[in-house]
Parts: C-alpha cells; sequence; structure tokens
C-alpha cells in the first residue's frame, strides 16, 4: 500500500491528513496556533508558529498512521492564501509576523488604487477586485514599514512567499522557493492570461521581481522534504490554495460544478473549464489549477467570516461552549425571531467588496434571547453564501442544481438545511469532509501515479447526505430582503 500525506495549512490550526491509495483517510492530526492582534483590524501569524506545527502535525499523523514513512508516495500542501511573509534568503528569518489575508491596514492604500482608476487594469489582469485582502498591497505595507526592508529586497536578500512557498522552502532545506499557479493567482500580481508575474502591477506597487518565486504546475515534484524531519526523503508534489484545493477534492472537474467551503470564511467556486470568465458582479476570476501544463480556472466569491462567526459566539460572547453545540441551540427555536446578525468582523467580501463594513445586529427585541442570535449568526453564514451564488448565476449563465459543501460548518445539519433552503437548491455533503487536504492529496498523488487519472480521482468521491430545499419562493425571496436590508445598514460603517 502506497500512501500520500496532504498539508493543510489553514487559518487557525495546522493539519496533516494520511491518504491511502483507495482515497481512504488513514490518519489525521491537527494543532492550533496563536492569532495576534496588534490593532483593530489587524490580524497576523507568527511564522515560526506556522511551520513548527505543521511539522508537528506531520509526524504526529504518521505516527497515528503506524505506517513506515518509506511507504508515503508524495506530500501535497494546501494553504490559507493571500497571507503575506517575507524572510531573509540567508538567515531564513521573517521580517516580520506574517499579514494574515483577514488583515485591513492596507485599506488605505486600496482605496488610493481605486481613486486613481487602476481597478480596470488590475481586473483585467489578474481577475481580482482591488482589496487589502490580496498579497500585492501586504508586500507593498511591508517593504514601507519595516526598517532596511526595501533596501534589502531589492539587493536581492529577502524572499517573498504565500504560506505554501514559505513551507517548501522550509521543509525542503530551504532548496525550492516556489509556488502553484493557484497562488500566485491570489498576489494581485500575476497575470492569469499571460501565466507570469506582471511587471507593470509590480511597477504599480513597488515590488522588486527578485523577491518573488518561481511559479510552477500545481501537479508534479518540486523538492523533497528534509529526511531529518520523517528519517526519509519524499517528493513534495502538489500545492494548490485551500479553495482550489477543495475544488479538486470535491471532484469538481466538470464546468459548471460548484463547491462551497465553510472553514474560518467561507468560500465558493465554480469550475470554469479553460476560459477565465470575467466576472461583472462582484466576484474574482482565479486559476484553478494548472494540471499537465493545461491551466484550468474557476469563478470565486469570498465571504470572510464564516466558521470565525461561531467561534465568536463561544470564544468572545460565551453563548456556547462549542461550535457543535450551535447545531442544537439554534433548534430550540423556531426562527430568530426577527434578528439578523451580519458577521462583517473584518469587512464585505464578494459581491459587496466593502473594507470599512463592520459587524451589525438588527432587529432586537426585548424576547431576543440566546438562542436567537445563535440562529441568527448560522443563518448569516447561509445568506452570505446565497448572494455569491445569485452572483455567479449572473456571470455564468449556468443553472446551478447541486453545491458540494465542505469545510466545519458543513458538519451543521440545521446550517446545511437552511443552504439548501435559501438557494432553492440541492446541498450534498461528501462522504469525506476532508476535501481541502484530499485535493492536496489528490494531486500529489497524480504527479506519483499513485492514481492515473481525474476520472480515477473522480470514482473515489462518494456522496453523504444531500439537503433538498423545502422553502417556497416566497418565503426565499422575504427572507433574502430582509437579509439584504441588515447589510446595508452594516455597510461603511467604519469609513
Amino acid at each position: 500500500m502506497k500512501y500520500i500525506v496532504a498539508l493543510d495549512q489553514g487559518t487557525t490550526s495546522s493539519r496533516a491528513v494520511v491518504v491511502d491509495e483507495r482515497g481512504g483517510v488513514v490518519a489525521a492530526h491537527g494543532e492550533e496556533f496563536e492569532q495576534i492582534y496588534p490593532q483593530p483590524g489587524w490580524v497576523e501569524h507568527d511564522p515560526k508558529d506556522i511551520l513548527s506545527s505543521q511539522v508537528r502535525a506531520l509526524k504526529a499523523a504518521v505516527e497515528k498512521a503506524g505506517i513506515d514513512p518509506r511507504d508515503i508516495a508524495g506530500i501535497g500542501v494546501t494553504n490559507q492564501r493571500e497571507t503575506t511573509i517575507i524572510w531573509d534568503k540567508k538567515t531564513g528569518k521573517p521580517v516580520c509576523n506574517a499579514i494574515v489575508w483577514q488583515c485591513r491596514r492596507t485599506a488605505g492604500e486600496i482605496e488610493r488604487l481605486k481613486a486613481e482608476g487602476a481597478t480596470e487594469n488590475i481586473q483585467k489582469r489578474t481577475g481580482l477586485i482591488p482589496d487589502a485582502y490580496f498579497c500585492a498591497s501586504k508586500i507593498q505595507w511591508i517593504l514601507r514599514n519595516v526598517p532596511g526592508a526595501r533596501a534589502a529586497a531589492q539587493a536581492g536578500e529577502l524572499l517573498f512567499g504565500t504560506v505554501d512557498t514559505f513551507l517548501i522552502w522550509n521543509l525542503t532545506k530551504e532548496r525550492a522557493h516556489v509556488t502553484d499557479v493557484s497562488n500566485a493567482s491570489r498576489t494581485m500580481l500575476y497575470n492569469i492570461h499571460t501565466m507570469q508575474w506582471d511587471e507593470e502591477l509590480l511597477r504599480l506597487m513597488e515590488i522588486p521581481a527578485a523577491i518573488l518565486p518561481k511559479v510552477v504546475d500545481s501537479s508534479g515534484v518540486v523538492g523533497m522534504l528534509d529526511p531529518a524531519i520523517l528519517g526519509v526523503e519524499i517528493p513534495i508534489c502538489g500545492i494548490a490554495g485551500d479553495q482550489q484545493a477543495a475544488l479538486f477534492g470535491q471532484a469538481c472537474f466538470e464546468k459548471g460544478m460548484v463547491k462551497t467551503t465553510y472553514g474560518t470564511g467561507g468560500f465558493l467556486l465554480m469550475q470554469t473549464g479553460e476560459e477565465a470568465v470575467e466576472s461583472k458582479n462582484g466576484l474574482l476570476t482565479t486559476v484553478a489549477w494548472r494540471v499537465g501544463g493545461k491551466t484550468e480556472y474557476a469563478l470565486e466569491g469570498s465571504v470572510f467570516v464564516a466558521g470565525a462567526a461561531v467561534q465568536w459566539l463561544r470564544d468572545e460572547m460565551k453563548l456556547i461552549s462549542s461550535a457543535a453545540e450551535s447545531e442544537q441551540v439554534a433548534l430550540s427555536v423556531e426562527d430568530t425571531g426577527g434578528v439578523y446578525m451580519v458577521p462583517a468582523f473584518t469587512g464585505l467580501g464578494a459581491p459587496y467588496w466593502d473594507m470599512y463594513g463592520r459587524g451589525t445586529v438588527v432587529g432586537l427585541t426585548r424576547g431576543t434571547g440566546r438562542a436567537h442570535l445563535v440562529r441568527a449568526t448560522l443563518e448569516a453564514i447561509a445568506f452570505q453564501t446565497a448572494d455569491v451564488m445569485e452572483a455567479m448565476h449572473k456571470d455564468s449563465r449556468i443553472a446551478i442544481t447541486q453545491m458540494r459543501a465542505d469545510g466545519g460548518a458543513s458538519a451543521n445539519a440545521f446550517l446545511m438545511q437552511f443552504q439548501a433552503d435559501i438557494l432553492g437548491v440541492n446541498v450534498v455533503r461528501p462522504a469525506v469532509t476532508e476535501t481541502t487536504a484530499m485535493g492536496a492529496a489528490f494531486l500529489a498523488g497524480l504527479a506519483m501515479g499513485v492514481w492515473e487519472s481525474r476520472e480515477q480521482v473522480a470514482s473515489i468521491w462518494h456522496a453523504q447526505k444531500s439537503f433538498e430545499p423545502s422553502f417556497s419562493e416566497d418565503m426565499r425571496a422575504q427572507k433574502l430582503a430582509s437579509w439584504h436590508r441588515a447589510v446595508l445598514r452594516a455597510m461603511r460603517w467604519a469609513d
């Protein structure tokens, strides 16, 4: 039996998943790490925590699986995207903490770019709408604000990477400075049509090309794991940003197939094949993956806060003791009692793109209780997803009949049923919900011949449960209209 190990480096934890050649999860292990909030709206990670937690997860998962590391055919890497790390090429020491994708510190710079009329040019080249979410303004901020960083970067002494790049550079003992096309397409510096770093955008953002990684296919050997970690060299042979990896892990290989991942944020992707569909409705055009030199694209809508809203209920508001408890609490009331919660803690993503939106609760009465707020928070995740799905339908002109769901919150049956109700389409949960890790594993396994084709990968995917919509059209329309009224009250709050 041959195995693949997927390293799934997320926003709040690092996971490792051991997958066998039948596509079964043999073992998994996760390690949480510290979230750093230096100022309101700022979010950071210590890169050393990212690396050490991922290495610990890798070792623990292999130990739990009880396998010989020599039987591991390859390693796939998937990662929180847009999070930005710059480090010293000689010492490996980061020049500052990683600036996390959620961080809004560069919102002012993005506003300046928009005011100068850069939006259309950036969208045409990168498929992205200018936002503090992406790497470009984060890199610019580091080079401007960390003493000596710009001079060192121009002298070729610094390296930039998204989390995949930083991990692989360290895991290969500083031999490989690479990223794949899916991660490169999230930097706001990569031209998704020429498939090159864009010189004009680098000039616009004052970023020297010398710090950028080499861009490679999503499936293929990029380096060997340092034998000091598991005792043997193992090919690192699959890379994809977490959402593209989930699309691959959900076997969304046909044009028009849609998946949603409910993680810290919520991310909808529609496979659009070899066509880069330009969005007119606030979505992003992104590279899905490149395998065997063939590039495929996706439309994406990003909801900044999904599972993070449930964590907020648990950790800050103390309304629930665990994320799982939210389902039972939500079901203890018939509805929200007219309460709508907009979890715009870090602004609003697609289709609004409002960096200044903030969390808002409307419709409170004297009769509002804990259960109403918990239920309203879960419903908000589904409402945000419905907004993105509507934009996706308008852009693609494809009738969406099914949505494949994964991520932690997909285990919540109340949320999945409400999601189906408010979308008016079937929501399907797979038998294996580790789809982000599975995507990285599949990409790595295809590179090493563990699986011969996508058709073989698709045959491994199985549904566990399908949630069918029960709302009337009138009820859907009424609830969505009230939700949109609530969103209007949250927008531009911090402006």
